[in-house]
């Protein structure tokens, strides 16, 4: 299950990413990059961090596989996909979601502390989608959506919380942060949520 929930986070960030390269009028080669820098690069730098080198993502080829897939699907209907601000937005959301609960479950089945499972879940939240931002010189999504890591750093204290509250299969845990996460991610993004702002 964690794999198909890993594939579905790489398949919704890789097309974020190869919208990303497609607005800014990139070649194939430079929007192929952006699907796989986004799509990968969460996971590959949580890994680094927990010490799981090489990186499944360097391991197995499946995930470029799936970011090249979401790369052709993009080119080939940009000008349906494209069109649609609304699409980008949810396979956004979509691939928080997935990867919020995917970091989370790998710190966990490593036996990390509640704050690194925490923040693994951010790490590989928000971790490609601020790589996608930075090679397209933009201010990363993480620091202008305030709930954008702050929907996945919740997802992750859900996360370490379920066990508690009687939820303590790892399936149903993952699942459950998925959803809440997806969903505040959407709700913030309907309401036009944000944190406390400094004044100038």
């Amino acid at each position: 299950m964690l794999f198909a929930i890993d594939m579905l986070g790489t398949l919704a960030f890789a097309i974020t990413g190869a919208y990303k390269g497609i607005r800014y009028n990139l070649d194939w080669l430079g929007i192929l990059i952006m699907s796989i820098a986004t799509g990968v690069g969460g996971g590959i730098v949580r890994d680094v961090l927990l010490g799981e080198t090489p990186p499944v993502a360097l391991r197995s080829p499946t995930y470029i596989v799936v970011c090249a897939v979401a790369c052709a699907a993009m080119i080939g209907a940009k000008k349906a996909l494209t069109a649609s601000w609304a699409f980008v937005l949810v396979a956004d959301a979509l691939g928080l979601g997935f990867f919020t609960a995917v970091g989370a479950s790998k710190a966990a089945a490593l036996d990390a502390g509640p704050v690194a499972v925490i923040f693994m879940a951010a790490i590989t939240a928000a971790g490609g989608g601020l790589i996608r931002d930075v090679l397209v010189r933009e201010i990363p999504q993480i620091l202008k959506s305030d709930f954008y890591a702050t929907a996945a750093i919740l997802g992750g204290i859900l996360f370490v919380v379920l066990p508690y509250v009687g939820v303590p299969h790892m399936e149903a845990r993952i699942v459950v942060t998925t959803a809440f996460t997806f969903l505040l991610r959407l709700i913030a993004m309907r309401k036009k949520m944000h944190l406390p702002h400094t004044r100038k």
